[in-house]
């Protein structure tokens, strides 16, 4: 596999992956600033370019990886496919449901296959949270939390509460919709300023008196890196879990398990998500398994995210 890399910034985490992967061939990577380009190109040893249409046009390259600021997604992702080439998003999948459905009539119009970088589809701790919720194997889901405190680790890249939504709490919210469907409601406030960063939370509730809160803060220092984790309660126990990370991928997740029995950690396989994505993606394109994180899949999951955005940046 040839694979043609847009973007220096979250794609260095992508990048690391492709240079140690055994499937990938050749990897030409586009950047906007030579400054930034050059150095990502030398340290793993793929082709730079500043000219996009260098992977647009090169016939050998059959996967386009988006990794471009979110605005940029959808019509990369299009321009991408009408090329004959198929596509891995960097998620969210478009920064509006329009642009979304552009995505999706471009697939089916050139019957070039997309995919989604959902990756915390893909964490052995989140695929526990949910089978226990889909299986009741602690009783009826109470609350589920989930916090992500992060610096600003992309150099030139701003989370403001637009981004904030989009880049921070997109994730998790992509998981309450996967397993507990459209909220009864939906309520979100934040914080930002004259500073740098932002932070927020959105606050969700479910038939049956479940309430879901999602928060995230980019007010952390730069030695801080990125951190977090979740609560999940039931009416017979708790799960929670806790992860730290950097720019270039995440690190550790611990889950633990709270009942009547006492406080377990569950012992789960470690496992690299961005990797995970980009395995699974070559066995789709290989033929050998069924994508998890189709255009389709991400709607449910952005339509919340660019409501909690809505109220987010909504001013009085």
């Amino acid at each position: 596999m040839k694979i043609g890399l847009l973007g220096t910034g979250f794609g260095r985490a992508h990048a690391a992956v492709y240079a140690s992967h055994p499937d990938v061939e050749k990897v030409v990577v586009f950047g906007r600033t030579p400054a930034k380009l050059q150095p990502l190109a030398e340290q793993f040893g793929f082709t730079a370019t500043t000219d996009v249409d260098e992977i647009y046009g090169d016939p050998d390259i059959g996967l386009v990886d988006v990794c471009l600021p979110t605005p940029l997604h959808a019509e990369y992702a299009v321009r991408a496919m009408e090329a004959g080439k198929d596509v891995l998003c960097e998620l969210p999948l478009a920064a509006s449901m329009d642009e979304a459905q552009r995505v999706l009539e471009a697939q089916h119009a050139t019957g070039r296959q997309a995919f989604v970088d959902l990756f915390a589809r893909f964490s052995p701790v989140n695929e526990y949270v949910l089978k226990a919720i889909a299986d009741g194997t602690y009783g009826q889901l109470r609350t589920w939390e989930t916090e992500t405190r992060t610096a600003l680790l992309w150099e030139g890249y701003d989370l403001r509460l637009d981004s904030l939504a989009m880049d921070a709490l997109h994730a998790d919210l992509d998981l309450f919709a996967t397993a507990l469907g459209r909220p009864d409601s939906v309520s979100a406030h934040g914080v930002e300023g004259t500073w740098r960063g932002s932070a927020g939370e959105a606050v969700l509730t479910y038939p049956g008196g479940v309430l879901a809160r999602c928060a995230a803060s980019a007010l952390m220092p730069k030695s801080y890196g990125m951190s977090g984790g979740s609560r999940v309660v039931f009416a017979e126990g708790v799960l929670e879990t806790e992860f730290t990370g950097g720019a270039e991928g995440q690190g550790r997740t611990v889950l633990v398990e709270y009942t009547d029995a006492g406080r377990h950690t569950v012992d789960l396989p470690e496992r690299d998500t961005y990797a995970a994505v980009v395995d699974h993606v070559l066995a789709c394109l290989a033929g050998k398994e069924t994508s998890r994180v189709t255009p389709e899949s991400a709607l449910d999951g952005l339509r919340l995210t660019l409501d909690v955005r809505q109220r987010l940046t909504a001013r009085e």
